[in-house]
């Protein structure tokens, strides 16, 4: 659902989330307005570049992706020095994570605001054991060694394609990156450097999409 919510006052946890991210502790956060939501419900893809529509798991999402870019632009924002964006995304199939064997990874996604890159991290779908478990870095930026799957929001999801009879091999992840931002529109740019290079068919072997994303203009005093 496409929808614009005028908030003049910030929540307790939002205004502590903030002053992590923030040099001082005198910071307040003055006001903030969600100036975008868009689950794809509507079909809404106006402002977006390389996007399209598909219907996973009964839901409208905007993928699938492997080795590509697609980007949204935000005109029009009222005043602010602070941006936050959440992205909700779907990672679907054969993730492997930090591995660098010049074939199968590392597999990173990234998001950048205005060229600038915000995350850089990897992502990995694959079973954990202690004689198998190929790492990934999130939550963190790579390259940090996390099993698996930490941080998702949803992890017992069917696969898309190669995996598309099994279990657990799509996860969700909500991301939410706080970015200092002045300028009146505002292009988000969300990638990924997949390597898939020992699959005849690299999309299906792992891929992503997007399930929703938000962002909200703050002003910080």
């Amino acid at each position: 659902m496409l929808s614009i919510i005028k908030n003049p006052f910030a929540s307790f946890l939002g205004l502590m989330t903030l002053f992590i991210l923030t040099s001082s502790c005198e910071d307040t956060l003055e006001s903030e307005v969600m100036v975008y939501s868009n689950d794809f419900s509507t079909l809404n893809l106006a402002n977006f570049e390389n996007a399209r529509l598909f219907v996973f798991q009964s839901d409208t999402v905007v993928g699938f992706y492997h080795n590509e870019e697609v980007s949204m632009t935000i005109p029009d924002l009222p005043g602010h020095n602070i941006l936050k964006v959440t992205v909700d995304i779907l990672i679907h199939d054969s993730w492997d994570g930090n591995p660098d064997d010049g074939l199968s990874g590392p597999d990173i996604w990234y998001m950048k605001v205005d060229g600038q890159q915000v995350v850089r991290t990897t992502f990995s779908n694959s079973p954990c054991a202690s004689t198998y478990c190929l790492k990934q870095s999130y939550p963190q930026d790579y390259f940090r060694q996390n099993d698996p799957k930490t941080g998702a929001v949803q992890t017992n999801l069917p696969g898309l394609c190669l995996f598309g009879a099994s279990q657990s091999y799509t996860t969700r992840y909500s991301i939410s990156r706080l970015v200092t931002h002045r300028s009146s529109s505002v292009k988000i740019t969300l990638g990924d450097e997949l390597k898939a290079l020992n699959s005849p068919d690299p999309i299906c072997d792992e891929s992503w999409s997007i399930a929703k994303i938000e962002v909200t203009s703050m002003v910080v005093i």
